[in-house]
């Protein structure tokens, strides 16, 4: 079973280096056709393979891009081109002006393809939310979410204490009454507005609430309270 595979690997291999060779003699071809003598005929079927290469480790190593498929399309179809146009479909000994002109353009194209493939970076990835630790999360007020009282088993209701009776209260006097806030750590306060910083520099403009509880992973009303500690 080994042997086996070894075979087929081996049988590939050979395969890739017979169209590799046959590519690059009739790359070779065409450039001497075209008026390139000498080691410059040579240098084209290199800078073709190369731009072709580095294309599509693009694509392996930061996935798939409308840059890297510009420019294997591009080298693919100037390998391609050089096959076909050195079975017989050109008179090699007066090629076309357009062949000319597309040989002699070559190593700008390259250049500039190499340059781009280089030094363009990926497309900036969406940020994840940052977990906060329970510790610094305070406890909502809902009786939802408290802990079962002892001696009561869970999902009863609750066993309501015996009150005095009110005493008689004057009249109240109408005031607005501000809505509590719930008291936030100071270092959950820091870490919110690394975040929205993070965010405004990214996107220019504020972070919104809900944007804010999205990346924190707190509840509703502590999201407004670290909104209302960052305006």
């Amino acid at each position: 079973m080994g042997a086996r595979h070894g075979l087929r690997v081996d049988a590939v291999l050979i395969q890739a280096v017979i169209a590799g060779a046959l590519s690059f003699a009739h790359l070779h071809d065409l450039a001497s056709a075209a008026g390139q003598n000498g080691w410059k005929a040579w240098a084209y079927p290199v800078s073709v393979d190369l731009l072709l290469v580095a294309a599509w480790r693009r694509l392996r190593s930061d996935g798939p891009s409308r840059l890297a498929w510009c420019w294997v399309l591009i080298a693919l179809f100037a390998s391609l081109g050089a096959n076909v146009a050195t079975a017989g479909f050109l008179d090699l000994t007066d090629p076309p002006a357009l062949l000319r002109l597309g040989i002699a353009g070559w190593p700008a194209l390259a250049f500039l393809g190499g340059t781009l493939l280089a030094h363009s970076s990926a497309t900036e990835p969406e940020l994840e939310p940052e977990p906060v630790p329970l510790a610094l999360v305070p406890q909502s007020s809902d009786p939802e979410t408290q802990p079962p009282e002892v001696g009561r088993e869970p999902g009863t209701a609750p066993v309501p204490s015996p009150s005095p009776a009110p005493a008689p209260a004057p009249a109240p006097t109408p005031v607005l009454a501000a809505t509590p806030t719930p008291p936030v750590p100071a270092v959950l306060i820091d870490h919110a507005r690394k975040v929205a910083d993070e965010y405004r520099a990214r996107t220019g403009s504020p972070i919104d609430t809900d944007t804010l509880r999205s990346r924190l992973g707190v509840p509703p009303h502590l999201a407004d309270a670290i909104a209302a500690h960052l305006a």
